[in-house]
């Protein structure tokens, strides 16, 4: 029986969430034999030791914990991450974690909840393609940022499945430190720009139940083209399958979002992300209530005020135009 081998990347903040993702993985894939990696930016005793509890309720393999590489340090140059910590960048640089005998590694980010078996997944053949993903809902300005034809399919680095022997035949990692280094470490998108651009037309794209965004659930599929304004994106009825038959649900940030690890949750599926923090270690751990602060407070504030309709015309704005023009380089 194959080894599934999982990626994860979390800090201390995030030691919670990342068990939650991993009682769903173990609650819906019982039948596979599965190893973890953890990149750990600093994850508490405390927490670690729940980690664990969870691997022990359900008879696994303890976790591989791995210290990132600091990337900032590697190659002398200040990164600037538009959102989360320096981890995010360490999914790019796991190469030498991993043996030649293995030939596939899984990437799930900490704010998923792993909803049905993976394995249809991971037998995937990628041929000469580097990676499977799933395509995110970008405008063709964010496609000019990282040096993208208009028309080239851009994917969100939730979830991404690495042939690894094409991986280290084609030398990816090396490209991303040149690119990094080119940037002077301000990439659009932190390290999923630098994906989208090294990575483009190497990729397998999956159907989006692979990674279901929070934005599919926000707003209907028309709001989401006024908001969004994607190019080379999924249809309506792949959405709408893909909502149907979840496989991997992605609770990503907005400004107009709630996830479900706080009391004030907006995410129309946040119980099912409750149902399994329920069933792990941090259950008798009260959810905070999430206080939005400085200007998201503010966008929070009028979005919910305005009508919806005028509310998504400026929010439109700030994702389509001016977000991408605060990262132009």
């Amino acid at each position: 029986m194959d080894n599934y081998e999982i990626v994860y990347a979390a800090d201390d903040n995030f030691a919670p969430v990342l068990g939650t993702s991993l009682v769903s993985l173990f609650e819906n894939n019982k039948d596979i034999n599965i190893n973890v990696t953890i990149f750990d930016s600093g994850i508490s005793k405390n927490n670690k030791n729940k980690i664990e509890e969870i691997f022990d309720k359900y008879h696994r393999n303890l976790p591989r914990w791995i210290v990132p590489v600091d990337l900032e340090n590697k190659i002398g140059v200040k990164l600037d991450i538009a959102r989360g910590s320096l981890a995010v960048y360490s999914r790019l640089f796991l190469k030498d974690f991993f043996d030649d005998d293995v030939d596939k590694v899984l990437y799930i980010d900490s704010d998923t909840i792993i909803a049905s078996p993976i394995k249809k997944l991971w037998n995937i053949n990628l041929g000469e393609k580097i990676i499977a993903a799933t395509k995110d809902a970008f405008s063709k300005f964010y496609r000019k940022n990282i040096e993208l034809k208009e028309n080239d399919a851009m994917i969100n680095a939730g979830v991404f499945l690495i042939n690894l022997p094409e991986w280290k035949r084609q030398g990816v990692e090396r490209e991303f430190l040149e690119y990094i280094c080119q940037k002077n470490g301000k990439v659009q998108l932190n390290d999923q720009g630098v994906l989208n651009h090294v990575l483009n037309n190497k990729v397998y794209f999956l159907s989006p139940s692979y990674n279901l965004l929070s934005l599919y659930y926000d707003y209907s599929y028309k709001e989401m083209e006024e908001y969004r304004k994607p190019v080379n994106f999924y249809s309506n009825s792949e959405i709408k399958n893909a909502k149907n038959n979840p496989i991997i649900i992605h609770y990503t940030s907005a400004f107009n979002t709630v996830r479900p690890w706080y009391q004030n949750s907006t995410h129309p599926l946040k119980m099912v992300w409750k149902g399994y923090y329920d069933k792990s270690p941090w259950k008798n751990v009260p959810l905070k209530i999430e206080k939005k602060k400085g200007i998201k407070r503010i966008l929070f504030s009028i979005y919910n005020i305005l009508p919806k309709q005028i509310s998504l015309r400026i929010a439109s704005i700030f994702q389509v135009y001016i977000r991408p023009l605060l990262k132009k380089s």
